[in-house]
């Protein structure tokens, strides 16, 4: 097992800020080349070494552009944990961000994650969890109704969970702090009670 990833190199933030603003096409295919090896491939590198670390991260995929102006100024890849779960990494001239999401989710889905948060054992466990990733950094985000849900009392000790209907979880790492894929993985270890 080797490593390929040592960070994102000096010349990436350069053709991340030649890709400012709105670029034209014209602008973004002449820096192409430089963002498919300077931006692009060090994500294919650092989701490589993760998947060799530890097979639970084998099915990633890392983007490629799209027409609007984001998809280059971001690059953005994904491992997929299971239905409606992943772990997120978006580069960009702000470091990479890493969010653990359980998102997109269907009525029984949500249903069975209200009931789980509900019970005492299950819900003292994930709101526990959710506390401490808070605590650790991370910001907790999701698709938040204003009210708690039919069935459930409005006081209920976890109504702040309640009354979500995706869960994510992300934090954001400096550049210098990602040299190679360590922080990387011990972030996503963090994260994985959350997505399990």
């Amino acid at each position: 097992m080797g490593t390929r990833f040592h960070g994102w190199p000096e010349q990436a933030y350069e053709v991340l800020l030649m890709l400012g603003g709105e670029p034209s096409r014209e602008a973004r295919e002449r820096v192409r080349p430089h963002r498919e090896q300077q931006v692009r491939q060090p994500m294919i590198d650092l989701l490589n070494d993760l998947a060799d670390l530890d097979p639970w991260y084998e099915d990633f995929a890392v983007w490629r552009y799209a027409s609007t102006a984001y998809w280059w100024q971001n690059q953005c890849a994904i491992v997929r944990v299971a239905r409606n779960v992943e772990i997120g990494f978006r580069f960009n001239l702000d470091g990479l961000q890493i969010k653990g999401a359980w998102w997109y989710a269907g009525p029984e889905q949500i249903a069975l994650f209200r009931a789980a948060a509900a019970a005492d054992a299950s819900g003292r466990a994930l709101g526990d969890l959710v506390s401490s990733l808070a605590a650790g950094g991370h910001e907790i985000l999701g698709d938040v109704m204003k009210r708690v849900p039919r069935g459930y009392p409005p006081d209920h000790r976890r109504a702040d969970l309640l009354r979500h209907r995706s869960l994510i979880a992300a934090r954001q790492f400096e550049p210098d702090a990602v040299r190679d894929v360590q922080p990387v993985y011990h972030a996503c270890e963090r994260l994985r009670p959350l997505l399990g």
